[in-house]
């Protein structure tokens, strides 16, 4: 496919969220030499902790190497989910059922808080409780959803139900998947604009948000920390690391434990309201059971098909990543052959070897990270966590507090395994996918 078919004539290779609501302009403005704690990274996460803290009173400098949200808060998908990945049997097998119930219940309680937070603080970003289909790629991926949801204890099954594949047209228009399961307290939004919402409270609380103001050195002084910068030196009480999939080689220790990866991102020119509604009749957000999963959406105005994936076994450039892109798109929806691609962009998550989050202090620094590529909820909840256990309030622990951040021999944070278990799961994916027909 050539690139004056694939592309729109206005392609850009950016991120569509971006064309409404740019990364916020900030003026770098005089450093503060001192603050109570200071925030390293200016996505979800960090603005939630700063946020809670300023609010108490207390001074906070969040600072970032980029622009305020350059990362995946204001690039992903706009997916909103509890963010738990591994199922209830396995937590089980790990951690002990009651310790899983916490897990689980920790998920749906960070989902729920989300959307009550956002309507408290009058953020508007397109937030909307739509479900989320996710679809089954072969009939044996639908038993392991049925028999998933089977093992669940009552409890946790009232958002969620089955759509056996007689059904599936119901949420989605392609005969592609085998059935599916909804769950029905999933949710939507534009990640850019509930980012600047995060970003305008941040500053209203009275906290400094520096942008293009890179950490460079961490060290302990007396009681607190002096964290160096390209623009000059900061103390404090307390550091606040929140840089998920952008963990770089100040912080080894933390590296070592989350596994950037890329995930690609295409939207397409604007549509017929009525082919996507026709596409997705439910108005759903979609994911598959592949374990190179694909997700995909309606952009709020209801024009345009978002459609996200794994797209390479490395990293690579949007331009590249946007043809395969494309070509699964239209394998799912044929009636998408003509269509044209206007953006393409990407943005590094954090998974974890357990593939869970991680909230937690080490040499006085506070962490929550590894979201898994879920991390809109739960990277907003577990920062907000963080803010709390700041300022010392019970309310700040959580269910993930006592878990081991595990890492893995002659793993530093270059991820040279990734490459190898794409492709074997595309192989594996691609295997039982045709099995099938």
């Amino acid at each position: 496919m050539g690139e004056g078919t694939l592309f729109a004539p206005d392609f850009s290779p950016t991120c569509y969220w971006h064309d409404l609501t740019p990364p916020p302009e900030l003026s770098p403005g005089a450093q503060p030499g001192r603050a109570a704690a200071v925030v390293i990274g200016s996505g979800y996460t960090g603005l939630h902790a700063a946020l809670v803290i300023a609010r108490a009173g207390q001074a906070v400098v969040v600072i970032d190497a980029e622009d305020a949200g350059w990362g995946c808060s204001s690039r992903n998908g706009g997916q909103v989910s509890a963010g738990i990945k591994p199922g209830f049997g396995e937590l089980v097998r790990r951690h002990g059922e009651l310790h899983a119930r916490t897990i689980v219940t920790e998920g749906r309680d960070a989902l729920a808080w989300l959307g009550a937070f956002i309507e408290t603080e009058g953020i508007h970003c397109d937030y909307r409780v739509c479900g989320r289909f996710h679809a089954a790629h072969s009939p044996q991926a639908y038993e392991k959803l049925a028999k998933g949801l089977e093992r669940l204890p009552p409890e946790f099954r009232d958002d969620s139900f089955l759509v056996p594949r007689d059904r599936q047209g119901n949420e989605i228009g392609t005969e592609i998947y085998h059935g599916g399961i909804v769950q029905a307290r999933n949710a939507a939004l534009d990640p850019a604009q509930y980012h600047r919402g995060l970003v305008d409270r941040v500053v209203a609380a009275g906290a400094t948000v520096a942008p293009r103001c890179r950490a460079t050195a961490i060290s302990r002084h007396g009681d607190g920390v002096v964290v160096a910068t390209s623009r000059g030196t900061i103390t404090a009480r307390h550091v606040v690391v929140a840089t998920n999939g952008y963990t770089g080689r100040l912080l080894p220790w933390l590296r070592r434990r989350v596994i950037p990866i890329g995930s690609y991102i295409i939207a397409t020119e604007p549509l017929d309201p009525a082919m996507t509604a026709r596409l997705f009749p439910s108005g759903r957000v979609v994911t598959d059971s592949r374990k190179v999963v694909y997700y995909y959406r309606v952009s709020p105005d209801g024009t345009r098909v978002l459609f996200g994936g794994r797209v390479s076994g490395g990293e690579t450039d949007p331009r590249k990543s946007a043809p395969p892109l494309k070509a699964e798109m239209v394998r799912l929806f044929p009636a998408l052959s003509a269509t044209r691609v206007s953006r393409s962009w990407m943005g590094f998550v954090a998974y974890t070897f357990d593939t869970l989050p991680h909230i937690g202090a080490r040499d006085g620094i506070h962490y929550a990270m590894g979201y898994c590529g879920s991390g809109i909820a739960m990277g907003s909840w577990l920062g907000m966590r963080l803010g709390q256990k700041i300022l010392g309030r019970e309310e700040g622990r959580t269910a993930f507090d006592i878990l081991r951040f595990p890492g893995r021999p002659y793993y530093y944070g270059r991820p040279w395994f990734v490459s190898a278990a794409v492709s074997y799961y595309r192989w594996r994916d691609r295997r039982e996918s045709k099995a099938t027909l």
